[in-house]
């Protein structure tokens, strides 16, 4: 019998299925907020039990692993997270959700986003209750806004909306959502005197955009300090 050449050989093996990317589990997701929330908190972001964190686990149905309430942030393990369904019931895990997961849940919905982050930095807080009277605040000019996803100009201009904080979770996510269906193309928003929420498609894409604006909302404030100094 004729041997087949190694061409031949290598046409005739089995095709392997292509392999679809498995969503990441819950486990995992709890484990990389963790390290999210404590590099946030080394950072200066997140002090005290303030900010909170999450990322879609399913999205059909909604599943969401997010930050349980009253937590020191720089001391967060995968033990501290939850996974909570649509209506912020929990599915899994030991402790209580922050009120706020009604606004993680509002932001998945209105952008089908993949992480929810929540910081409280002093820029944020200064900034909302600075620029409250505007109803936001516009970052423009500035090379790190190509970082924020679809980006590709420093002449873009960032418009942070400065929502009205409430303690009525409810009326709270209500006027969040209209915010994000009236301005489709914002990558965040500020609560008044209260903090940032931004979003991505994935946890890696959130932090990111974190990190920017924050970068960003320093900035702001420390060419003003600037500005009235010289």
């Amino acid at each position: 019998m004729k041997k087949k050449s190694k061409t031949q050989q290598k046409n005739t093996r089995p095709k392997r299925k292509s392999q679809e990317r498995q969503p990441p589990t819950f486990a995992a997701t709890a484990r990389d907020l963790a390290e999210i929330g404590r590099s946030f908190y080394a950072k200066g972001w997140v002090m005290g039990t303030s900010g909170n964190f999450s990322a879609l686990i399913s999205r059909e149905p909604v599943r969401l692993a997010i930050t349980s309430t009253g937590l020191d942030k720089g001391k967060l393990a995968p033990a501290h997270f939850l996974e909570i369904d649509a209506h912020s019931k929990i599915v899994r895990g030991n402790g209580r959700p922050s009120a706020e997961a009604l606004l993680h849940l509002a932001i998945v919905r209105a952008r089908g986003a993949g992480a929810v982050l929540h910081t409280h930095s002093v820029w944020s807080t200064v900034l909302s209750g600075a620029h409250a009277g505007e109803g936001g605040v516009a970052l423009e000019g500035y090379e790190m806004l190509k970082g924020l996803d679809g980006v590709k100009t420093h002449q873009h201009r960032e418009w942070l909306p400065i929502v009205e904080n409430s303690q009525d979770m409810e009326e709270l996510s209500g006027r969040v959502s209209k915010t994000l269906e009236e301005q489709p193309r914002i990558h965040g928003f500020l609560l008044r005197e209260h903090g940032l929420y931004t979003w991505g498609r994935d946890l890696q894409e959130a932090r990111r955009h974190v990190e920017i604006l924050e970068f960003l909302m320093e900035v702001v404030i420390r060419a003003h300090e600037f500005a009235g100094a010289t």
